[in-house]
């Protein structure tokens, strides 16, 4: 009998967000009195249909022993590394033992607070029997502008088929480490999970979401997720 997929998360936290220019690590800027990292965190929690969630902190953190999150018995977590892939693996490390080679895996930002659980469930659904995985994205409607070294217009990229790609991202546990760790021998930097599997000949779904699904990059970036997560008003 075949064994039904469990869904993970990983959380890639060890960064020191040094553009956004804090005392604080960025993950743990507050957002309405409360960490960053914390409201990406409930806003895995919140999707039942996820098994366990690995949070990877970098070496010596300890400010995430202040997340209630963190007590929750579906959160573990583990030490990242000093790029976004050796985070990942050493997530995947952390699930070895409970996670089969078909089981699914979510790379979420931990500076992506605002996540909706109507994206997750539509990730989900959408890629339930797909054979390769894939991500939330939305298709770009800004003009596009190449820039020249002196940051004047070189030209003006046609905008379409392309599309912003957000996380969580989502690939079988299998597939997602040995993409990762072929990258990583190559010594070729990932930025994203989808690229590492595109590094292997193989073409990601994406799926769209919604564009209120922000990375929080600097405080201008901190100022919207606030709006975005303002609570409404009874």
């Amino acid at each position: 009998m075949t064994l039904a997929a469990r869904r993970w998360a990983i959380v890639p936290a060890a960064g020191q967000g040094s553009r956004f220019g804090a005392a604080l690590p960025k993950q743990y800027t507050p957002l309405h009195g409360r960490p960053l990292l914390s409201w990406t965190l409930a806003a895995l929690l919140a999707e039942p249909r996820i098994d366990g969630i690995v949070v990877s902190l970098a070496h010596g953190d300890n400010h995430w022993q202040g997340l209630p999150e963190f007590s929750n018995p579906r959160v573990r977590r583990c030490t990242g590394g000093t790029r976004r892939e050796n985070s990942v693996v050493n997530g995947l490390g952390a699930l070895e033992g409970d996670a089969r080679d078909t089981d699914w895996v979510l790379v979420h930002d931990a500076a992506r607070p605002c996540l909706r659980r109507n994206d997750l469930e539509l990730l989900f659904d959408t890629l339930d029997a797909d054979a390769v995985g894939g991500l939330l994205a939305v298709p770009v409607s800004d003009t596009l502008k190449r820039a020249d070294r002196e940051q004047r217009v070189s030209e003006t990229v046609a905008r379409d088929g392309l599309w912003r790609a957000l996380t969580p991202q989502m690939f079988r546990y299998g597939l997602l480490l040995r993409a990762l760790r072929l990258c990583m021998e190559r010594d070729r930097p990932v930025t994203d999970e989808a690229s590492a599997i595109e590094s292997l000949g193989l073409q990601p779904r994406l799926v769209c979401g919604r564009a209120d699904n922000i990375k929080v990059t600097n405080p201008e970036d901190a100022a919207l997720a606030e709006a975005i997560l303002r609570p409404e008003k009874p």
